[in-house]
């Protein structure tokens, strides 16, 4: 007679088994629902992150743990995400209905940061997130051109704009409220204050979140929205060029100034290979990126290609997680979203909503 299969000893392999993603344990509070029906064992697993891609490979993780308990043959595991807000920069809340706001940031422009700020955003949407993208750069907005968007934003109550939806990413720009032969004229002041009320005067709907395409440099509308705007982490963009790296050091210098933490370095256009035959050279430079990355203790996030059909799928407004979703190059865009998800995933959740709101009058 077969013994009866523990409870308890099931959930306690389940939740020793290591995350593929994270490396770390994934936790008795993670699992949902464990039950047994013959030799099979079924639960839900709760990720913090978002990793449909992964989904597969983390089953037969847990498979595995599973099997090393005696009487179970097979598991099946659905999953749930749940993204929670994290801690923001002291002194500031979350946006509403935004849970996280990460700044996709270079300290100079032409290294790749808006087109990268488009595919992470549409990465982390691919991977079962809810993503707003807002561009950042009032000076020469990008992201309705990549997003392939056009059109004005709509206002049902007169006070907040309704973001607009490209490729299911809720996006907002300046882009979208003026010509787009028009210069904004507008010293630092009145650009600051328009990125503002972009931000919060958009109806963002229930976001895990927010990536922010900064504007390129370290100057005052940089530094005023890295003291403003509540920000769970920030990702730096850089080739791995000797001068870009100069400004990525810069901005690198400026969120930890202002307590923002850096979730990640991206290498960009680390390597050109030739498509006719083959020959791979590193146009500007190999591998500076990894190697600042790893002199500041700063997570690398992986390395991108100078490839022809990013800027194309850019320019035609699909850009490359959607024009080509099974591809290499949108696997290594998923890659980078993974990481962020899971680096937003061990940051220090935040509390404010749990503490009361105290008010003070005369009468008490």
């Amino acid at each position: 007679m077969a013994t009866p299969v523990s409870l308890d000893s099931l959930s306690a392999a389940l939740a020793a088994a290591q995350d593929p993603l994270s490396g770390r344990e994934f936790g008795a509070k993670a699992l949902r629902d464990l039950r047994l029906e013959g030799g099979r064992a079924r639960f839900a697993l709760e990720l913090g992150y978002p990793a449909r891609s992964q989904h597969e490979a983390i089953s037969q993780v847990l498979t595995q743990a599973a099997r090393t308990v005696p009487g179970v043959d097979g598991v099946e595991v659905s999953f749930q995400l749940q993204v929670v807000p994290h801690a923001v920069q002291r002194g500031l809340q979350p946006l509403p209905g935004v849970k996280n706001i990460i700044a996709v940031a270079s300290g100079k422009g032409g290294v790749g940061k808006s087109t990268t700020s488009a595919n992470l955003a549409l990465a982390l949407a691919a991977e079962g997130a809810k993503v707003g993208l807002l561009d950042a750069d009032i000076y020469g907005p990008s992201q309705p051109m990549m997003m392939g968007l056009s059109g004005r934003p709509q206002s049902e109550d007169g006070k907040t704009m309704d973001p607009l939806m490209g490729h299911g990413v809720q996006v907002m720009s300046i882009g979208f409220l003026v010509g787009q032969d028009q210069a904004m004229v507008w010293r630092g002041p009145m650009a600051t204050q328009a990125l503002e009320q972009l931000l919060r005067q958009t109806k963002w709907h229930d976001l895990d979140y927010l990536i922010v395409d900064m504007p390129p440099g370290t100057g005052d509308i940089q530094l005023t929205l890295s003291q403003r705007v509540p920000m769970t982490g920030a990702v730096i963009v850089t080739t791995p060029q000797d001068i870009a790296l100069l400004d990525a050091r810069k901005a690198v210098s400026m969120f930890e100034k202002v307590g923002v933490p850096i979730l990640g370095l991206v290498e960009n256009m680390a390597v050109h290979v030739c498509a006719q035959c083959g020959h791979a050279e590193h146009v500007f430079g190999e591998g500076g990126g990894k190697r600042y990355a790893a002199e500041r203790s700063i997570a690398y996030l992986g390395a991108l290609p100078l490839h022809i059909a990013i800027r194309e799928q850019a320019d035609g407004g699909r850009p490359t997680v959607v024009a080509e979703p099974e591809g290499t190059l949108a696997g290594l865009y998923k890659s980078v979203a993974r990481q962020v998800g899971v680096a937003v995933a061990a940051r220090a959740k935040d509390y404010s909503a749990k503490f009361p709101t105290i008010t003070l009058s005369k009468n008490t």
